[in-house]
């Protein structure tokens, strides 16, 4: 539920953000309309003869939700549609991974401390407490060494290495996806711009000559398609960097820890 909410109140505020700059934009265009629509007015009524050139009023700029709206139809309703699905799909997994990742971390040498004062205090049950009432995959390993203590400290070694590559794909779960959809969006956009490619050629031959406006447009419309697909590797790349520096991050505090509560076992084991 924790990640539930998390992941709706990230994306509430990515919308209310847009929200506001869309609302922003479109006060903007109305204001501008009005005083061109006033200055129209004035000039109709000052230089009646003048009417004729000023019928047609100056277009008022388009927002920017206007002019990316305008080009995702240019780019063809289809392939445009998957490229924004995997940015939505692949933007869901990098941030239900970041919220995961940064609810795994633990401050170690806090916990080791506490796990050796349990120790000395009240033996290993008290340490395998703290360790129950401590949040994250470190906390995790530390209970599958304890609860192996009895039967040596090799069992112990192993315990931690066993089941610290558990935790491990655990950190790593749905990058394959991130990657999927990292390599698929380009794809997606060179197919688009392919296949627009070849309906411009059609329209060539069946016009029968070849007129500039219409290749320049087709290409322009093709091409669309790519610059959206790399737009949204571009983004899910720099989520699943951020993604990997996090797990490798945790990865190399899981090790350290993990020797640490080794030599204090080894300690408390020799004070016995």
């Amino acid at each position: 539920m924790k990640k539930l909410f998390a992941f709706l109140a990230v994306f509430g505020m990515l919308s209310l953000g847009m929200n506001t700059v869309y609302a922003q934009d479109e006060e903007n265009v109305a204001d501008e309309a009005t005083t061109e629509q006033v200055t129209e007015e004035s000039a109709v009524s000052e230089e009646p003869a003048a009417m004729v050139d000023d019928e047609t009023p100056a277009e008022a700029p388009k927002g920017i939700h206007k002019q990316i709206k305008a080009k995702f139809i240019e780019g063809g309703a289809i392939f445009m549609s998957f490229v924004l699905l995997a940015l939505i799909f692949g933007l869901a997994i990098c941030i239900e991974r970041i919220i995961y990742l940064n609810l795994a971390s633990t401050n170690t040498k806090k916990l080791l401390q506490n796990i050796e004062n349990a120790l000395n205090d009240g033996g290993v049950e008290a340490a395998k407490e703290v360790c129950r009432n401590t949040r994250g995959p470190v906390a995790s390993i530390f209970y599958q060494g304890l609860d192996r203590f009895d039967e040596g400290i090799e069992v112990v070694e192993k315990s931690v290495i066993s089941y610290g590559s558990v935790q491990m794909g655990l950190l790593e779960k749905g990058l394959t996806w991130i990657s999927l959809f990292i390599s698929l969006a380009p794809m997606l956009g060179f197919m688009g711009t392919v296949i627009g490619m070849i309906e411009a050629f059609d329209n060539i031959q069946a016009m029968g000559t070849i007129s500039a406006s219409a290749v320049a447009g087709g290409i322009k419309v093709a091409l669309i398609t790519t610059v959206s697909g790399l737009i949204v590797a571009i983004i899910l790349q720099v989520f699943y960097n951020y993604i990997v520096s996090k797990i490798d991050g945790i990865v190399n505090t899981m090790e350290d820890a993990s020797i640490s509560l080794l030599d204090i076992l080894v300690k408390f084991n020799m004070k016995k």
